[in-house]
């Protein structure tokens, strides 16, 4: 493998943790005032569902796909797109940028519990210690949630299963990325998700009851980024990533997430983008946020032998 490939590789997914992070801001004022989870979510796979295939009919070679590989690519739509974005956006509706952006950095750990057990990975002692240790502070955080409201802790418990959800994804779209193209891989991906998005029974009612005349070009702008950099974009680094890093390897970029939440909140706020979040930064949050790293990064570390599966 050649050193630039892989170099590129870690700079696609460190951009898309980028665009997520600010994602977890930008996405939350929308909702629900302006747009309802579900009208969201129709917006964004239609649109960038929209792009993939564009650019796949224009620049991809026509690639065959074998019948085997059908039922895995529906999986990719539903656990990738579906029940991950559907989990994404109702969680963040009812939970906290803030919140968010932690919860997300358990994807790692789930990630190699994941990978265990489908792709035989190695489960060394110290990924069972961190793995403990980071769900130990994801619990924690989620209690405190319960504590202040129920809606914030159902908020938690969705988002939870949106990081489990991914997670999912990225173990079962590598073996994909080793046959097909990545560009092949996301269009039937996102082409199974949308239209498990559209048999979701409150998506086109809530669809047909949105004033779009509410819609300004501030907002424009936050939906369009939403489509083009979180999702076209993002989906489309991810698979180039994934085609030369490990799903444990393109998964631990994501605990950098909280901190640029935090940088974006911050940044948003000043310059007036969004609604002030920094009242949400609290040193509770933070510390949980200090056991989950620490969690994933035992985690990380190699060390042989191996527990035996």
């Amino acid at each position: 493998m050649k050193i630039s490939k892989l170099l590129w590789a870690h700079l696609a997914v460190l951009l898309v943790n980028t665009f997520y992070g600010a994602n977890h801001v930008i996405a939350k004022g929308i909702m629900p005032e302006i747009l309802t989870p579900n009208v969201f979510i129709l917006l964004r796979v239609t649109g960038a569902c929209l792009l993939f295939w564009i650019v796949y009919l224009v620049v991809n070679k026509r690639q065959k796909i074998e019948r085997k590989d059908w039922g895995r690519l529906a999986l990719c739509g539903l656990f990738g797109i579906a029940i991950n974005q559907l989990c994404f956006f109702h969680g963040l509706n009812l939970s906290t940028s803030i919140n968010s952006g932690i919860i997300m950095t358990l994807n790692p750990i789930m990630v190699v519990i994941l990978s265990y057990f489908l792709l035989k990975e190695g489960l060394t002692r110290n990924r069972v210690i961190g793995v403990l240790l980071g769900a130990s502070g994801a619990i924690l955080l989620t209690l405190s949630s319960g504590a202040k409201s129920t809606d914030l802790a159902m908020g938690d418990l969705l988002l939870l299963i949106n990081a489990a959800s991914y997670a999912v994804y990225l173990v079962i779209a590598k073996p994909l990325m080793k046959k097909y193209q990545p560009l092949t891989v996301i269009c039937y991906t996102f082409s199974f998700g949308l239209l498990y998005v559209l048999v979701f029974t409150p998506t086109i009612p809530h669809f047909l009851a949105t004033d779009f005349s509410v819609i300004t070009g501030v907002v424009l702008f936050k939906v369009l980024y939403v489509i083009v950099c979180v999702t076209f974009l993002a989906y489309l680094l991810t698979m180039y990533g994934l085609k030369y890093l490990s799903p444990s390897t393109s998964a631990a970029y994501i605990y950098i997430q909280p901190v640029l939440v935090i940088f974006f909140a911050i940044l948003f706020a000043y310059i007036g983008f969004t609604e002030d979040y920094r009242h949400t930064i609290t040193m509770e949050k933070l510390g949980y946020m200090l056991i989950i790293f620490v969690g994933v990064y035992i985690t990380s570390i190699k060390r042989k032998p191996a527990i035996p599966k």
